[in-house]
Order: structure tokens, then sequence, then C-alpha cells
């Protein structure tokens, strides 16, 4: 089996969990937690970065941060991973739930000034499979209607927007180290900010609240959280870090690949790449068309005869139980996308020959 998206690891993993293990820092107190949120703040550019357990705390954290809660709603794509709407449930506030554009499969900036409200606090874009949303957009209408903007950037690392790393381009910013993605500490997380008081205010909120006292004891002034790293998992990270470069490029020239193999194909359309993005392509994802001689389901089951892995795009979320009865706006074009879409395998070590063989089930359908 062609699996979809496997982890790359190749460097020093080994070498810097061993020493986390030999001196006995393995909990969430340790020189790579630190270590880690620094070199991944460099490589971003962004200000503050905290670790946390995984990508939906880094989105619950956000929120938090930003005091986002009961009485609040936060305007949200539906086509995405679950994460960033169940976060915004977890905090008492209400998701509405916006378009995307059929090119990108991101949020459809032109769609969501139809959506505010007296009651809208902030904006959540996700740059899905790895395509920005168009910011600039997004930003010049969070700052006219005074929102937040907090960017799930989990898929998205790798990615710039108009050069500029996603997830440091609003005002927090999110990512996930799953073990699918472009780098990976087996589970976690991190928050970025270029606003130090909100990175401050992040890392209190993720380790309890705690303050200790003169005496040792540890004092907590309000509720906190228990949302903080390993060091045993930041270490992984860093050593993960040190491939990233490469990494992208290993991404960016497998869907180069793609797109070169499956150009000509009657109903099958490719990945964009907008003027003003660089998508690292976390996955390579592509519409079945209507024109194409077997449906997307079909094309799932034929992949996985063939011993390929593929995936559906995401399920609209507006569709499922227990967010059916929230407020959205048409949503045409993700109900589209989600009768079309189809990701195919892109792990970082995907061969050549493997991306020959995807592509010729394809073509002969």
């Amino acid at each position: 089996m062609i699996p979809l998206c496997v982890p790359e690891i190749r460097g020093n993993e080994w070498k810097y969990v061993k020493d986390c293990i030999d001196t006995n820092w393995v909990s969430s107190v340790g020189s790579y937690v630190n270590l880690f949120e620094e070199k991944f703040s460099k490589f971003v550019k962004s200000e503050c970065a905290v670790v946390t357990m995984n990508g939906t705390a880094a989105l619950h954290l956000a929120l938090l941060t930003l005091g986002i809660g009961e009485g609040d709603e936060v305007i949200v794509p539906s086509l995405t991973f679950i994460s960033p709407v169940n976060t915004i449930r977890y905090v008492g506030a209400t998701p509405v739930f916006a378009d995307v554009c059929r090119d990108t499969f991101v949020l459809d900036a032109d769609k969501i000034e139809d959506l505010i409200t007296e009651k809208t606090r902030a904006i959540m874009p996700v740059h899905i499979y790895g395509h920005p949303a168009d910011m600039d957009k997004i930003m010049e209408i969070a700052r006219k209607h005074n929102l937040y903007v907090i960017e799930d950037a989990t898929e998205a690392l790798g990615s710039e927007y108009k050069g500029q790393m996603t997830g440091t381009i609003g005002d927090i910013g999110c990512f996930s180290f799953n073990g699918n993605k472009l780098i990976t500490t087996g589970a976690g997380g991190m928050l970025v900010t270029n606003n130090k008081e909100w990175g401050e205010r992040a890392k209190f909120l993720s380790t309890q609240t705690k303050v200790v006292t003169e005496n040792k004891a540890f004092y907590h002034p309000e509720i906190g959280y228990n949302f903080r790293m390993p060091n045993l998992l930041a270490a992984f990270g860093v050593a993960q870090l040190e491939n990233i470069e490469e990494y992208i490029k290993a991404k960016r020239e497998n869907a180069e690949y793609y797109n070169k193999l499956l150009k000509n194909v009657k109903g099958i359309t490719l990945p964009c790449e907008k003027p003003y993005a660089k998508n690292c392509f976390w996955l390579y994802s592509i519409l079945v068309e209507d024109d194409y001689e077997i449906n997307r389901d079909d094309l799932v089951k034929k992949m996985s005869e063939k011993g390929v892995e593929t995936r559906p795009f995401f399920m609209p979320i507006h569709n499922m139980p227990p967010y059916k009865d929230f407020k959205h706006g048409n949503m045409n074009v993700t109900d589209e996308l989600y009768r079309k879409g189809i990701n195919l395998p892109s792990s970082v070590g995907l061969k050549k020959e493997d991306i020959e063989y995807i592509c010729e089930i394809i073509c002969r359908r």
C-alpha cells in the first residue's frame, strides 16, 4: 500500500530524545521545550511561539488568549477538519460557517462580511491542504469591523502569503505536528503571535496559570490549562525542524511531478497556486469533475484495490449532527468540493515511481 501521508524521520530524532531520557528531563519542563519554541519562532519569523500538546490545543488556547467566549461568534469555513470548529464551542462561542473558493478550497473572503453581526468577534481562516487564504482581504475586513483573526495553519507549515509565512499574518496563528504533518512530534502543536503580551498570556494559560511563590509553592490566580508539550516531544521537533527546508522542497517537487503527469487528463482539476501564494502542498488535492469517466468515490475504491491510499475531502461540518442547526451562508461550493475532492499520497519520501503508478491508474480509469 502506498500510504496517504507518513512522517519522514531522517535526522537527530533518536539522539535528542535519548538525551532527554539520559538526563531524566522527559516532561513539560526541559531545555528542548524552550529550544523548540525559539527555533520554530525563528523559522516562521514570529515574535513569540508557545508549544502545545496538539494543534487543537493551540486553537483552543488562541481563543482563550483573546478572551473569546460565551455569546461571541466566530466565522469559520465548513470545509475543514473539525478541530477549529470544536474549539469555538469549547469556549462557549458560536461558529458561523462561510463558503470557500472553488480553486483554492479556502475561506472565501468575499463571503465574510454578509455573515458579520454585532456578536462577531473573530475570523478563523483555515489554510486547508496547504494553500493560503487571501489574507489581505481577510485582514482588511477584520480591521474594518474590529475583529480578531486566528489563522489555522495546521496544514500549511511552510506555505507563504506574499513572502510571509502562514500563521504570522493574523493576530495569532496555530500549527500542528501530528504524525501526518510536514514535521511531526507524534502529537503536538504551536501557537505563534507577534504580540508579546498575548504570547505571555498564552504561555501562562497553557501551564495551569502556575505562579511559583518564594517558598516554591504553586499559586494559581485563575483557571488554567495543561496544554504544554513534554520535553521528549519537543526534542523530536527540534530534530525535525533541522530538515524542514528539505521537506518543503520535496513536497513541492512531488506536486510539480503530479501536475506534469495529470495536466492533460480530462475531468481532473489540479490544485492551484495563486500568484500571491507559495503552497507547501501538505496534501496533493484534485477534483474529480462530472466529465471524468467515474465519480470520486469510485476512484477512491479503485485506488484502494490497486494498493493506493487516498482520502476524500473533509466532510462539510455544517451538515454534521452537532452543527447542522448553526448559522451559515450559501454553501454550494463547499458541498460541491466535498463531492469531488480527493487527496492523493503526499509523503515527503514519496518516490517518483509511486507518483507514476498513481497517475497511471487515474489516466487509465
